[in-house]
């Protein structure tokens, strides 16, 4: 078990109904510890495991640990959120893998923070011991500061770790998140919906252990790394897509002007237009720079509008409590 770092004091979990959600997928070996872990720290919590296609002794393991077992079918993290979001009912929402890495002991000071400073959603920050440093390996550390780096770009916003897995979270986040993602790229939506709607949320530095050995991490750096990277773009152009088209104006209307320039001095010298191909995609590229402005402007209206009814859902239910 981790060392606790955020001190707790205040918190107990008998004014509030609190769910923990566990996704889990061949996690045999863990199940059952972060289950008995949550139990002690959250006594009056439900604690739900969603197994997602296991071919191992999860179930039998969770099942052991009194946990509450629920099945999603369809393979992904995503999917299993978003199944976990629209069955669950409760007024706080954790959220953590099952492979027994991140800081348990953390979670009343991180439920504190959030109803304490009336937020919407604490992440727990991946830090890994100083004599720990395989936990947090360097290609994750550096595919999700790229990553990060890059939604910080977008956006404009300060983060520490955008992919964390262990969150915390209240009713009118998990009830106005529509959880589009299918796999690990869910984070990222998490980040971006919280942004967009300009919900308040914080991150707070957690420590962040190694896996068991005969454990094996269920992210592929390189293939799950270029679909949160795609999805952060198609997020993006969802959220931004005047800016993302206006970009995408920029750089046809510039190719037209490199293209067209010459063959415009020519026509002015000569009264003659000598390279006709060149001269035809040159107009073709403004027009479709134009065409994508255009594009660009209208969608902006349609995601105005769609942030409203996103805005609606997320005012639709009521902040936390001070108990």
């Amino acid at each position: 078990m981790l060392n606790n770092r955020i001190q707790s004091l205040k918190f107990s979990s008998t004014h509030y109904k609190v769910a923990v959600l566990i996704p889990c997928r061949n996690e045999e070996l863990t199940i059952a510890q972060v289950v008995k872990q949550f139990r002690q720290e959250l006594p009056e919590a439900a604690i739900y495991v969603y197994d997602n296609r296991s071919t191992d002794n999860t179930v039998a393991q969770a099942h052991a640990a009194k946990a509450i077992i629920r099945c999603e079918p369809q393979p992904g993290k995503g999917n299993v959120i978003r199944r976990m979001f629209a069955d669950v009912e409760a007024d706080i929402y954790v959220l953590v893998d099952g492979d027994n890495t991140y800081e348990v002991s953390a979670i009343g000071g991180l439920i504190e923070q959030l109803i304490t400073n009336r937020l919407d959603m604490m992440v727990g920050a991946r830090r890994s011991a100083i004599e720990d440093k395989e936990a947090y390996r360097l290609g994750h550390r550096g595919g999700n500061l790229f990553l990060t780096s890059v939604v910080k770009l977008l956006f404009g916003a300060q983060l520490k770790d955008m992919l964390s897995g262990y969150r915390v979270f209240s009713r009118r986040f998990v009830k106005s998140f529509p959880a589009l993602s299918s796999g690990f790229e869910i984070e990222t939506e998490f980040t971006v919906h919280a942004l967009e709607l300009k919900i308040p949320f914080a991150e707070e530095y957690t420590l962040y252990g190694s896996r068991p050995p005969g454990s094996e991490s269920k992210l592929k750096t390189f293939t799950d790394g270029w679909r949160v990277l795609g999805t952060a773009i198609l997020l993006f152009k969802e959220a931004r897509p005047f800016l993302f088209f206006g970009l995408v104006f920029i750089v046809l209307a510039l190719i037209s002007i490199l293209l067209g320039l010459p063959i415009f001095g020519e026509y002015l010298a000569t009264g003659l237009v000598p390279r006709f191909p060149t001269a035809i995609l040159a107009a073709s590229m403004m027009l479709l720079a134009f065409l994508s402005l255009t594009c660009g402007m209208i969608l902006d209206s349609v995601a105005r509008g769609r942030r409203e009814i996103k805005r609606m859902a997320y005012l639709s239910h009521s902040l936390l409590e001070l108990n």
